[in-house]
């Protein structure tokens, strides 16, 4: 058995893939303990996990506002001891970080300390947080064709996000009845990331009478704290019940997107992984203000793979028209799903399991302090 540390909290994209690999981690009988943030949409996601080990860490973004540097740079060293304690208590043989600053401290105390230091990126454009500690990374996991120039070449792995075992999917009607919509008129599902987007709230409420109209119905999630929940039943042309269904935050994602004909959604790594597991075609709108724009090089590249279209914020205007027109072309739809269970193929979890294993044997036959080098084929 083997112990391990993993940093995964602050946002759904982090904590997401970081519940998916403690849990097969756990499943190969190593022990595991999860590092998450003190946010609500943490707090909401690990409650249908109660078998695994969550530890609430301080941490804050940075920001160029000097109140909030401020609160950064001292949170930042909390973190730091924080994480240092817990690396000396714990003993992992690996400290696994999955981006963003509310991991950095802690990956620096588990490098500092001797500790093999494992990193994934998800987005095609790393965060800063990752391209920072690449240096101290035993191993750098990266989207295929993604480089780091800070991490050592035989470092660098790629490898894709890896997703939580309930993901599946399921059949269309039953998931939309679990949902509160009809089972036979066409859904279109519209996500915003854990965070939620008020655009494309505003969008859903907006056009929610002339899609119902059309006979399509809608199920937004508008995030924690942003939009009224609610269900709503209205009537097609044709004298059809429809139903558009608003919530805050859900916990049944595979479910979700199962129901879906269609997502209208921001183009975060984890939500994209997603929707190539349950097959689910996409109109994507990057959120413009991502950190290095990694959002539009997401959805580019999910474009391009042939899992849906990217329409920008600044062209919502276009928004409608393009759903529509998808909804109305089966087999585009079709070649579409087609193109996002050919994404799927990889197995990122099991990859990074065994590999995982591999880098905590070696540690483990190593003389405390030993130098480590690292090749290709370890």
């Amino acid at each position: 058995m083997s112990r391990f540390l993993i940093s995964c909290g602050g946002t759904g994209g982090h904590l997401a893939p970081g519940i998916a690999l403690a849990e097969a981690l756990v499943d190969r009988g190593h022990r595991v303990r999860l590092l998450i943030s003190r946010k609500k949409v943490d707090s909401r996601l690990i409650e249908k996990y109660p078998n695994l080990d969550f530890v609430r860490i301080p941490g804050s973004g940075l920001s160029r506002d000097p109140v909030a540097l401020a609160r950064f740079v001292v949170e930042q060293a909390r973190g730091f001891w924080i994480g240092a304690a817990l690396v000396r208590s714990f003993a992992p043989d690996a400290v696994v970080g999955f981006g963003g600053f509310t991991s950095a401290a802690f990956i620096a105390a588990g490098a500092l300390l001797g500790v093999p230091v494992v990193l994934h990126e998800a987005n095609r454009v790393p965060g800063r947080a990752i391209r920072l500690l690449g240096r101290f990374a035993h191993r750098v996991y990266l989207p295929p064709g993604v480089t780091l120039s800070s991490a050592s070449g035989g470092a660098v792995r790629a490898v894709g996000l890896p997703v939580r075992r309930e993901f599946r999917r399921e059949p269309a009607e039953g998931a939309r009845r679990e949902l509160g919509l009809e089972p036979g008129p066409r859904v279109v599902v519209v996500l915003g990331g854990s965070q939620g987007a008020s655009v494309l709230n505003e969008w859903a409420r907006r056009e929610m009478p002339l899609l119902a109209a059309e006979g399509i119905q809608i199920y937004c999630l508008t995030g924690l704290g942003k939009g009224t929940p609610e269900t709503l039943g209205l009537r097609s042309r044709k004298g059809e019940r429809v139903n558009a269904v608003f919530v805050a935050f859900s916990d049944r994602m595979s479910q979700v997107l199962s129901a879906a004909d269609l997502v209208v959604s921001r183009a975060g790594a984890g939500t994209l992984a997603e929707l190539a597991r349950t097959g689910t075609p996409a109109v994507l709108i990057p959120y413009p203000q991502a950190a290095d724009n990694h959002q539009a090089a997401n959805a580019e590249a999910f474009e391009r793979d042939g899992g849906g279209v990217v329409v920008e914020q600044e062209q919502m205007s276009d928004l409608t028209r393009t759903v529509l027109e998808l909804l109305a072309d089966a087999s585009r739809l079709a070649g579409h799903r087609e193109q996002l269970g050919r994404m799927d193929r990889a197995d990122a979890l099991g990859f990074m399991v065994a590999d995982l294993e591999s880098i905590a044997d070696a540690g483990k036959t190593l003389p405390p302090n030993a130098n480590v080098v690292w090749s290709e084929s370890a």
